[in-house]
């Protein structure tokens, strides 16, 4: 089973990052073949500083790295070292209709959000749809916003065998519905692009007070508060805490007499906890980046093997060989 996932170098990594894509990934590492790239490409729609995307890739590589990523069992590498997904993306797209990319929820969520329409924001599904399908995909974990994206990458797929015959491997979703949202600090779902998200790594002050931000509402400590399990604090609780624990703040919470401030602090401790192996790891990998990019280059290499395989099976296919 070969599994296949991405993520974008648009800034700093946080626990939306990390819970919904990053976590799965890499306990993913042990169940099959995993291929796990930078979306350097797709960044290109949202990002505009060449600087700023190279170092942001640098971050997100050290920062998968010092999660738990390994690259003895994962292929790990850029997705711009890998050119043939572009041109695969070109065969993809004559065989794409325009009403299924019409249809895609995140190119009117990202309009509805000011960002300005292109070529490349409108066709990021059928770039997605060559990342997947040029390494004979068999999985693909994804948050639940992502998940239409997968289906548009099969309806793509099995519209391409159907005109040229069998050509790729249809690929499946792979949802963890518990962390497929993950609360920022406004309550809306965590993004960079909203400004509402706590990152993996940064200053301990920094971090503490984006923290103690969380947006709540106006009840006082000693009220009761039945839908204490909605709680933005509670609900990041649950990712960073023992089960034990989170399940005491929410009761507790429940109950009344529990200050927001309190659960706040508590937050913070066990979320700065959770994440201390990872950042005394991630402070070594910074220190001998000549590995860190020696990894991205070695996956580069393995990764394209692969996608050369496959561009030139949908090349014979489409009678361009």
């Amino acid at each position: 089973m070969r599994i296949l996932s991405g993520i974008q170098p648009s800034g700093a990594l946080h626990l939306g990052n990390y819970f919904g894509m990053m976590k799965p990934a890499i306990e993913l590492q042990d169940r099959g073949e995993a291929f796990y790239f930078i979306a350097d490409y797709h960044s290109m729609t949202s990002l505009f500083d060449p600087a700023e995307r190279r170092q942001n890739t640098l971050d997100v590589a050290l920062d998968f790295l010092a999660c738990g990523l390994d690259p003895q069992k994962a292929v790990f590498f850029k997705q711009s070292d890998v050119p043939e997904v572009t041109e695969l993306t070109w065969l993809l797209s004559t065989v794409t209709p325009m009403g299924l990319l019409e249809r895609c929820h995140s190119y009117k969520d990202k309009l509805a959000k000011g960002f300005a329409p292109s070529h490349g924001l409108f066709a990021y599904p059928v770039l997605m749809a060559a990342d997947i399908l040029i390494y004979d995909s068999n999985l693909v974990p994804v948050g639940q916003d992502q998940k239409q994206h997968v289906e548009v990458t099969r309806d793509i797929a099995i519209k391409f065998n159907e005109q040229y015959g069998q050509t790729f491997v249809i690929p499946e979703p792979e949802i963890r519905e518990s962390v497929a949202k993950v609360p920022g600090t406004d309550g809306e779902k965590m993004s960079k692009s909203y400004g509402n998200a706590i990152e993996i790594f940064g200053e301990e002050k920094v971090l503490r007070k984006k923290v103690m931000s969380i947006v709540m509402d106006s009840r006082s400590p000693a009220e009761a508060k039945p839908d204490a399990d909605k709680n933005n604090a509670i609900q990041l609780l649950k990712l960073v805490a023992p089960t034990a624990v989170a399940q005491d703040f929410e009761d507790r919470l429940r109950a009344g007499g529990l200050g927001y401030g309190d659960l706040k602090k508590a937050l913070f401790e066990h979320y700065w906890n959770c994440f201390a192996d990872a950042r005394k790891q991630r402070a070594e990998l910074a220190a001998n980046r000549d590995f860190v990019h020696q990894v991205l280059r070695d996956g580069a290499t393995k990764a394209r093997a692969k996608a050369q395989e496959v561009l030139k099976r949908a090349r014979r296919a489409s009678g361009l060989d």
